[in-house]
């Protein structure tokens, strides 16, 4: 089946916001054996909105509408599909009484322009917002169907997941051929090297489909397969995992929507182990992403932000002298930063992380995108160096990848030589 993804807003077409819905919906509905075949922008314009869902309908079997719909004189996507339809709004109550009671939670009083989000056409199905004012809706006709929701992108994942997926889940049953798709997350290997050692992909595949989707956290390979069944769509998935994890299975921490953060913190409980983290270069991104998992009291001591020379001093007692002999980032400050967290913490493990993130900052011998990442426990206190690229925040979450994948590795066995 064919479905077209349209996304409206001045703002994307500018470039001031990134269009993630359009990539969020890809991804979700891909997950019920659904590809995009089109993806549009549209800006805040009559006739490109009308035009554009007249293409969208001629040409695909599903069209998905994300934008739009607020209170605002510029969300006109409603009027469009009033008009495109030909039909009228009307009042829908219970819309009324959710716009009512958000307003009541939030205890704001409600204006006539919000009581309008209430207005519906009449020939579409409502689907409900939990988490804003602008309702959902679903229209079928001529064997089509069409999807609009809001484009604020918390309220359109809340919507796609809870609502529409599940009604074209329901309304599709059937009618798709048995397909389905499979993630394995890595990091810290190069697009092009992963390709390189998976060697012969036909060879490797045997009729599947593999894709690869890098990111500044690693390569995401998406595999996707077709059978006759469930069975044995599964039986195939084993079999190339298998395959590939023979190659590269030291690189992939996960599947599909996995984070590895959650990776690291279902080890350290399985283990019973406590960590504490110093950084430096990273501001606290580290600490943020382990304590971002519920329950990572169980596991997370605490977490040191050592910026400047004297906290590294003061807080880790690093020896004054190894810094002004290697410098702030070097192996040597590195070693005892993670070897300091841990002793003054009483915790198992001690990670630290100092670097150059830029743009300021490099030397000729350290220039920007060098960081040192270390680890300690009871047995081992080693350290490794990194070079990322030139840009700031990339770097801090590169950095932090890097850490959490150490660590990773750390509780596995597995030797961290490349």
């Amino acid at each position: 089946m064919k479905v077209h993804v349209i996304t409206i807003g001045d703002e994307i077409l500018s470039g001031q916001t990134l269009n993630t819905n359009a990539a969020f919906i890809g991804d979700i509905l891909a997950g019920i054996q659904l590809d995009v075949n089109r993806i549009s922008v549209i800006g805040d314009d009559k006739d490109a909105i009308l035009e554009e869902i007249g293409y969208a309908l001629e040409n695909s079997d599903i069209v998905l509408v994300s934008g739009g719909l607020g209170p605002t004189h510029d969300d006109i996507t409603k009027k469009c599909i009033v008009d495109f339809f030909e039909t009228e709004l009307v009042l829908d109550h219970e819309v009324l009484k959710d716009v009512k009671e958000l307003f009541v939670r939030r205890g704001r009083k409600i204006s006539k322009v919000n009581e309008d989000q209430a207005l519906v056409p009449k020939i579409a199905d409502v689907l409900r917002n939990s988490r804003g004012t602008a309702p959902g809706l679903w229209i079928e006709k001529d064997k089509k169907i069409f999807i609009a929701m809001p484009g604020v992108p918390y309220e359109m994942k809340e919507m796609m997941t809870s609502s529409v997926i599940p009604k074209l889940e329901e309304s599709l049953s059937g009618k798709r051929v048995d397909k389905k798709y499979l993630n394995l997350l890595t990091t810290g290997i190069p697009e092009s090297t992963l390709f390189e050692r998976l060697g012969d992909i036909d060879e490797l595949l045997g009729g599947a489909k593999l894709a690869f989707l890098p990111n500044q956290f690693g390569v995401k390979m998406r595999l996707s397969v077709k059978g006759k069944n469930e069975e044995d769509i599964i039986n195939k998935f084993t079999e190339i995992e298998q395959r590939i994890r023979s190659l590269v299975g030291r690189y992939i921490y996960g599947k599909n929507d996995e984070l590895l953060e959650s990776v690291v913190a279902k080890l350290l409980v399985e283990r019973g182990l406590i960590i504490a983290v110093a950084e430096s270069c990273t501001g606290g991104l580290i600490s943020t992403r382990l304590t971002n998992i519920s329950g990572s009291s169980s596991y997370f001591e605490r977490g040191l932000i050592t910026y400047s020379n004297g906290s590294k001093v003061e807080l880790l007692n690093i020896n004054e002298d190894v810094i002004q002999k290697n410098g702030a980032v070097s192996l040597e400050v590195v070693r005892q930063m993670a070897d300091g967290v841990r002793a003054i913490s009483g915790a198992d493990i001690g990670l630290a992380a100092t670097g150059i993130m830029g743009p300021s900052g490099a030397t000729f011998d350290k220039p920007v995108g060098m960081v040192y990442i270390g680890l300690a426990d009871d047995k081992i206190c080693t350290a490794k160096e990194f070079r990322f690229g030139e840009d700031r925040l990339l770097n801090k979450e590169r950095t932090s990848q890097a850490a959490l994948e150490m660590l990773r590795r750390h509780l596995l066995g597995i030797p961290y030589d490349e």
